[in-house]
Protein backbone atom coordinates (compact mmCIF):
# COMPACT_ATOMS: atom_id res chain seq x y z
CA UNK A 1 0.00 0.00 0.00
CA UNK A 2 2.80 2.33 0.88
CA UNK A 3 4.66 1.42 -2.29
CA UNK A 4 1.67 2.37 -4.44
CA UNK A 5 1.34 5.76 -2.73
CA UNK A 6 5.01 6.39 -3.23
CA UNK A 7 4.70 5.77 -6.97
CA UNK A 8 1.81 8.24 -7.14
CA UNK A 9 3.86 10.79 -5.30
CA UNK A 10 6.82 10.37 -7.61
CA UNK A 11 4.57 10.61 -10.68
CA UNK A 12 2.95 13.73 -9.31
CA UNK A 13 6.33 15.28 -8.70
CA UNK A 14 7.45 14.44 -12.20
CA UNK A 15 4.27 15.91 -13.72
CA UNK A 16 4.61 19.03 -11.58
CA UNK A 17 8.17 19.52 -12.74
CA UNK A 18 7.30 18.95 -16.44
CA UNK A 19 4.22 21.28 -16.61
CA UNK A 20 6.18 24.57 -16.26
CA UNK A 21 8.45 23.45 -19.11
CA UNK A 22 5.44 22.74 -21.32
CA UNK A 23 3.90 26.10 -20.46
CA UNK A 24 7.14 27.89 -21.29
CA UNK A 25 7.41 26.12 -24.60
CA UNK A 26 3.86 27.13 -25.45
CA UNK A 27 4.62 30.77 -24.66
CA UNK A 28 7.71 30.70 -26.86
CA UNK A 29 5.77 29.12 -29.70
CA UNK A 30 3.05 31.74 -29.34
CA UNK A 31 5.63 34.56 -29.42
CA UNK A 32 7.27 33.06 -32.50
CA UNK A 33 3.90 32.71 -34.22
CA UNK A 34 3.04 36.35 -33.47
CA UNK A 35 6.46 37.50 -34.70
CA UNK A 36 6.11 35.53 -37.96
CA UNK A 37 2.63 36.99 -38.51
CA UNK A 38 3.90 40.52 -37.91
CA UNK A 39 6.88 39.89 -40.18
CA UNK A 40 4.58 38.65 -42.95
CA UNK A 41 2.26 41.62 -42.54
CA UNK A 42 5.22 44.01 -42.59
CA UNK A 43 6.63 42.35 -45.71
CA UNK A 44 3.26 42.54 -47.46
CA UNK A 45 2.84 46.20 -46.50
CA UNK A 46 6.39 46.94 -47.62
CA UNK A 47 5.83 45.26 -50.98
CA UNK A 48 2.64 47.26 -51.48
CA UNK A 49 4.42 50.53 -50.66
CA UNK A 50 7.30 49.63 -52.99
CA UNK A 51 4.83 48.95 -55.80
CA UNK A 52 3.00 52.25 -55.13
CA UNK A 53 6.32 54.12 -55.09
CA UNK A 54 7.39 52.50 -58.38
CA UNK A 55 4.04 53.34 -59.98
CA UNK A 56 4.32 56.93 -58.74
CA UNK A 57 7.84 57.19 -60.16
CA UNK A 58 6.64 55.81 -63.51
CA UNK A 59 3.81 58.34 -63.62
CA UNK A 60 6.23 61.11 -62.70
CA UNK A 61 8.53 60.02 -65.56
CA UNK A 62 5.58 60.05 -67.99
CA UNK A 63 4.58 63.52 -66.79
CA UNK A 64 8.14 64.79 -67.29
CA UNK A 65 8.21 63.33 -70.81
CA UNK A 66 4.86 64.90 -71.64
CA UNK A 67 6.09 68.23 -70.24
CA UNK A 68 9.20 68.11 -72.43
CA UNK A 69 7.08 67.30 -75.51
CA UNK A 70 4.63 70.09 -74.66
CA UNK A 71 7.46 72.59 -74.22
CA UNK A 72 8.93 71.51 -77.57
CA UNK A 73 5.54 71.95 -79.28
CA UNK A 74 5.11 75.38 -77.70
CA UNK A 75 8.56 76.46 -78.87
CA UNK A 76 7.82 75.13 -82.37
CA UNK A 77 4.52 77.02 -82.52
CA UNK A 78 6.23 80.19 -81.30
CA UNK A 79 8.97 79.81 -83.92
CA UNK A 80 6.41 79.29 -86.71
CA UNK A 81 4.40 82.26 -85.50
CA UNK A 82 7.47 84.48 -85.48
CA UNK A 83 8.46 83.26 -88.95
CA UNK A 84 4.99 83.94 -90.32
CA UNK A 85 4.98 87.36 -88.69
CA UNK A 86 8.36 88.16 -90.19
CA UNK A 87 7.23 87.01 -93.65
CA UNK A 88 4.06 89.07 -93.30
CA UNK A 89 6.07 92.16 -92.42
CA UNK A 90 8.50 91.55 -95.29
CA UNK A 91 5.66 90.99 -97.77
CA UNK A 92 3.91 94.11 -96.48
CA UNK A 93 7.07 96.18 -96.92
CA UNK A 94 7.65 94.72 -100.38
CA UNK A 95 4.05 95.43 -101.37
CA UNK A 96 4.38 98.99 -100.14
CA UNK A 97 7.64 99.42 -102.04
CA UNK A 98 6.09 97.92 -105.19
CA UNK A 99 3.08 100.21 -104.92
CA UNK A 100 5.35 103.22 -104.54
CA UNK A 101 7.52 102.07 -107.45
CA UNK A 102 4.43 101.49 -109.57
CA UNK A 103 3.31 105.02 -108.80
CA UNK A 104 6.71 106.42 -109.79
CA UNK A 105 6.70 104.40 -113.02
CA UNK A 106 3.16 105.49 -113.81
CA UNK A 107 4.11 109.14 -113.30
CA UNK A 108 7.24 108.69 -115.42
CA UNK A 109 5.21 107.03 -118.16
CA UNK A 110 2.66 109.83 -118.10
CA UNK A 111 5.45 112.38 -118.34
CA UNK A 112 7.06 110.50 -121.23
CA UNK A 113 3.75 110.29 -123.08
CA UNK A 114 3.15 113.98 -122.50
CA UNK A 115 6.66 114.82 -123.73
CA UNK A 116 6.20 112.59 -126.78
CA UNK A 117 2.89 114.22 -127.59
CA UNK A 118 4.41 117.68 -127.24
CA UNK A 119 7.39 116.76 -129.42
CA UNK A 120 5.08 115.22 -132.00
CA UNK A 121 2.87 118.29 -131.95
CA UNK A 122 5.91 120.52 -132.37
CA UNK A 123 7.18 118.38 -135.24
CA UNK A 124 3.79 118.45 -136.92
CA UNK A 125 3.61 122.20 -136.44
CA UNK A 126 7.07 122.64 -137.96
CA UNK A 127 6.19 120.41 -140.91
CA UNK A 128 2.91 122.19 -141.49
CA UNK A 129 4.60 125.55 -141.25
CA UNK A 130 7.40 124.45 -143.51
CA UNK A 131 5.00 122.73 -145.88
CA UNK A 132 7.68 120.32 -147.12
CA UNK A 133 6.41 117.01 -148.54
CA UNK A 134 8.42 114.07 -149.86
CA UNK A 135 6.95 111.58 -152.33
CA UNK A 136 8.74 108.40 -153.51
CA UNK A 137 7.36 106.29 -156.39
CA UNK A 138 8.36 103.20 -158.38
CA UNK A 139 7.85 102.42 -162.08
CA UNK A 140 8.76 99.03 -163.56
CA UNK A 141 7.07 98.93 -166.96
CA UNK A 142 10.36 97.91 -168.57
CA UNK A 143 11.09 95.10 -166.10
CA UNK A 144 11.15 91.53 -167.38
CA UNK A 145 7.96 89.58 -166.63
CA UNK A 146 8.16 87.77 -163.29
CA UNK A 147 11.39 89.52 -162.26
CA UNK A 148 9.88 91.64 -159.45
CA UNK A 149 9.62 90.08 -156.00
CA UNK A 150 10.06 92.58 -153.15
CA UNK A 151 11.30 96.08 -152.32
CA UNK A 152 12.45 98.02 -149.23
CA UNK A 153 12.61 101.81 -148.93
CA UNK A 154 14.68 103.65 -146.30
CA UNK A 155 14.45 107.35 -145.45
CA UNK A 156 17.41 108.63 -143.42
CA UNK A 157 18.49 105.02 -142.66
CA UNK A 158 15.05 104.12 -141.24
CA UNK A 159 12.71 101.68 -143.00
CA UNK A 160 9.86 103.74 -144.40
CA UNK A 161 8.10 101.17 -146.60
CA UNK A 162 8.28 97.54 -147.76
CA UNK A 163 6.60 95.76 -150.64
CA UNK A 164 6.07 92.15 -151.70
CA UNK A 165 4.91 92.02 -155.31
CA UNK A 166 2.49 89.31 -156.31
CA UNK A 167 1.97 88.29 -159.91
CA UNK A 168 -1.02 90.68 -160.19
CA UNK A 169 0.93 93.67 -158.85
CA UNK A 170 3.92 92.87 -161.05
CA UNK A 171 1.63 92.65 -164.06
CA UNK A 172 0.09 96.04 -163.20
CA UNK A 173 3.55 97.64 -162.94
CA UNK A 174 4.57 96.03 -166.23
CA UNK A 175 1.62 97.72 -167.95
CA UNK A 176 2.62 101.22 -166.74
CA UNK A 177 1.20 101.46 -163.21
CA UNK A 178 3.12 103.50 -160.63
CA UNK A 179 3.54 102.26 -157.03
CA UNK A 180 3.52 105.15 -154.48
CA UNK A 181 6.05 103.84 -151.95
CA UNK A 182 6.07 106.83 -149.61
CA UNK A 183 4.36 110.20 -149.02
CA UNK A 184 4.80 112.25 -145.87
CA UNK A 185 5.57 115.70 -144.53
CA UNK A 186 9.26 116.11 -143.75
CA UNK A 187 11.53 118.77 -142.37
CA UNK A 188 12.98 121.14 -144.95
CA UNK A 189 16.47 119.66 -145.05
CA UNK A 190 18.57 117.12 -146.93
CA UNK A 191 17.30 113.54 -146.69
CA UNK A 192 18.91 110.26 -147.73
CA UNK A 193 16.62 108.01 -149.75
CA UNK A 194 17.59 104.38 -150.53
CA UNK A 195 15.62 101.73 -152.42
CA UNK A 196 16.54 98.02 -152.51
CA UNK A 197 14.77 95.52 -154.81
CA UNK A 198 15.02 91.94 -156.00
CA UNK A 199 15.06 91.77 -159.79
CA UNK A 200 15.30 88.37 -161.41
CA UNK A 201 16.70 86.84 -158.19
CA UNK A 202 19.39 89.51 -157.80
CA UNK A 203 19.36 92.41 -155.37
CA UNK A 204 19.82 95.92 -156.78
CA UNK A 205 19.89 99.18 -154.85
CA UNK A 206 20.05 102.88 -155.47
CA UNK A 207 20.38 105.79 -153.04
CA UNK A 208 20.51 109.55 -153.33
CA UNK A 209 20.41 112.68 -151.22
CA UNK A 210 17.52 115.00 -151.90
CA UNK A 211 16.97 118.49 -150.53
CA UNK A 212 13.35 119.00 -149.43
CA UNK A 213 12.46 122.67 -149.82
CA UNK A 214 10.02 124.76 -147.78
CA UNK A 215 6.42 124.79 -149.05
CA UNK A 216 7.43 122.36 -151.79
CA UNK A 217 6.52 118.82 -152.78
CA UNK A 218 9.66 116.90 -153.72
CA UNK A 219 9.15 113.87 -155.96
CA UNK A 220 11.52 110.94 -156.39
CA UNK A 221 10.73 108.30 -158.98
CA UNK A 222 12.76 105.09 -159.27
CA UNK A 223 12.44 103.41 -162.64
CA UNK A 224 13.56 99.88 -163.44
CA UNK A 225 15.67 100.09 -166.57
CA UNK A 226 18.07 97.44 -167.91
CA UNK A 227 18.09 95.65 -164.56
CA UNK A 228 19.00 98.82 -162.65
CA UNK A 229 17.14 101.45 -160.62
CA UNK A 230 17.32 104.87 -162.20
CA UNK A 231 16.19 107.76 -159.98
CA UNK A 232 14.54 110.97 -161.15
CA UNK A 233 13.55 113.96 -159.01
CA UNK A 234 11.43 117.06 -159.49
CA UNK A 235 9.58 119.52 -157.30
CA UNK A 236 6.21 121.16 -157.30
CA UNK A 237 4.54 123.93 -155.31
CA UNK A 238 1.30 121.97 -155.19
CA UNK A 239 0.30 119.28 -152.73
CA UNK A 240 -0.92 116.56 -155.13
CA UNK A 241 1.77 114.04 -156.14
CA UNK A 242 0.25 113.23 -159.53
Amino acid sequence: MRAKRFRYFVLAMAVGAFCPAIAGAQVVDSIKADSASQQQAYQSKRDTLVKDLQSAQDKLGDLKSQRVQLEARIENVLAQTMQKRTQTLLVSREETALVQLDGVLANAQDNMVAQRDRMRALGDAVRRRAGSVLVVMLRADSAAPGSLSDASLKIDNAVASTRTYTATLAAALATGAVDPLYRSEVLPSTHTVELRMSLGGQEVSQSLNVNALTETVTYIQFTVRNGQLVPRTWTSRGTTPF
